[in-house]
C-alpha cells in the first residue's frame, strides 16, 4: 500500500469522524447558529459520513472505517426520523371508544376533521365511534357543528363555532377569541380537575390550483420528490454498507472454512478422494476416501520420502557450515565438469 494511498484514507477516515461529531452535537442539542445545518434531514450528512468511510476503506482497508461505517449506520437509524416510525411497527394501533391511560396517566383524545361541509355525509356516526374530548372541525358550517355536538354528547357537551370553523367538548368551554380576518379560533376549556387548556383551531389556506392545467410529467420532480429519493439513496448505502462490511466477511469466512475437495484416477482406474481441512496455522489434515491398501501407502512411501529429502537437506546444510572451504573447492570441480 503506497503513502499516497494511506493518506488519503486516514484523511477521509478523520473527516467522517470530524462530520459525526459535529453531527450528533447539533441535532441533539439544536443551537440557532447551526440551525441551517440541522433544517437538512440527518440522513442526507449520513450519506456523505457513509460514503467518506466506505471510500477510506477502499484505500486503507483498516478495521476503523469499517467501524466507522458502523457507527454512522447506528446513528442514522436511532436518530433518523423515518427510523422512529418504524419502529412502531408491530405496536397495538388506537383503538376506537374511550381512551385508555398511558402509563397509569389520563389520556385526552382530540380529533380533527376538514367535513367539507358534509358534502360525503355526516361524519358525526363516524367521529362517536372514537368517543373523542375535543374535536376540532373545519370546513363545518355553525348549525352543522350543533348537529355533531348533538350527536356526540347529547345536549351535554359545549361548542363554539366561527365561520366555518369549530370546536366541540364534552367540558365546559370559558373563552372565546376570534378573528375577525381570519379563520382561527381559540377557546379556554376547564378539564374536569379544574385545570383549564387553550386549543387553537387553525384553518390553513387554500393552495393556488389552476383548473384545467395540463398533468404534470412524468419527470417533473417536485422537492418533496427529490428529498423522497435521497432518503431512499441514504437507506440504500446504510443497507449497502452493513452487506459489503458486515454481511459478506461473514460469509466469506464461513467458506474459507469449509475443507477443500480433490479427486485423484488411480491408474487402475479407481477415483480416490482428498480433502483438505485446516487444523490451525501449523498445517493441514488430509482424509483419503477410496481403496485404503494403495492410497495409504503411497501416502507412507511419501511420507517417509519427505523426511528422508529433509534430513539429507540438513545433512547437507551442516557440511557447508562447518567445512566452507572445502564445499567451495567441490562446487569448483563441478563447473569445471561441466564446462
Amino acid at each position: 500500500m503506497s503513502k499516497f494511498s494511506r493518506r488519503i484514507g486516514w484523511t477521509l477516515v478523520g473527516v467522517s469522524l470530524l462530520l459525526h461529531v459535529f453531527t450528533v452535537y447539533c441535532f441533539s442539542r439544536q443551537p440557532d447558529r447551526f440551525a441551517a445545518f440541522t433544517v437538512m434531514p440527518i440522513w442526507l450528512w449520513g450519506g456523505f459520513g457513509l460514503l467518506s468511510s466506505t471510500v477510506a476503506y477502499y484505500f486503507l482497508r483498516a478495521s476503523l472505517s469499517l467501524i466507522m461505517t458502523a457507527v454512522w449506520a447506528i446513528t442514522l437509524l436511532v436518530g433518523a426520523d423515518e427510523a422512529r416510525v418504524l419502529a412502531n411497527l408491530g405496536k397495538t394501533p388506537p383503538l376506537p371508544g374511550q381512551a385508555a391511560p398511558y402509563e397509569g396517566q389520563p389520556v385526552l383524545r382530540v380529533i380533527t376533521m376538514n367535513t367539507a361541509v358534509f358534502s360525503y355525509g355526516n361524519p358525526a356516526t363516524d367521529i362517536a365511534a372514537w368517543q373523542p374530548d375535543i374535536v376540532l372541525l373545519q370546513d363545518t358550517f355553525p348549525y352543522q357543528v350543533r348537529q355533531i355536538a348533538d350527536t356526540l354528547y347529547g345536549g351535554h357537551g359545549d361548542y363554539r363555532a366561527h365561520q366555518t370553523n369549530g370546536v366541540i367538548t364534552r367540558w365546559k368551554i370559558l373563552r372565546e377569541i376570534r378573528d375577525p380576518s381570519r379563520r382561527d379560533h381559540q377557546v379556554t376549556i376547564q378539564l374536569p380537575n379544574k385545570q383549564e387548556i387553550e386549543v387553537v383551531n387553525v384553518r390553513f389556506a387554500k393552495a393556488a390550483a389552476n383548473q384545467g392545467s395540463e398533468a404534470p410529467s412524468a419527470f417533473a420532480f417536485d422537492k418533496n420528490d427529490i428529498m423522497r429519493g435521497a432518503e431512499i439513496l441514504a437507506m440504500t448505502l446504510v443497507a449497502a454498507a452493513l452487506l459489503f462490511f458486515v454481511a459478506r466477511p461473514l460469509v466469506k469466512g464461513v467458506f474459507q472454512q469449509a475443507p477443500a475437495v480433490t479427486t485423484i484416477v488411480n491408474p487402475d482406474g479407481s477415483v480416490t478422494t482428498l480433502a483438505t481441512s485446516p487444523v490451525g496455522s501449523q498445517g493441514t489434515a488430509l482424509a483419503a476416501e477410496g481403496p485404503s491398501g494403495g492410497v495409504d501407502e503411497r501416502l507412507e512411501v511419501a511420507r517417509i520420502q519427505g523426511t528422508l529429502n529433509a534430513a539429507a537437506m540438513r545433512q547437507v546444510s551442516d557440511m557447508v557450515t562447518t567445512n566452507p572451504d572445502q564445499t567451495v573447492a567441490v562446487i569448483r570441480s563441478w563447473l569445471q565438469e561441466t564446462r
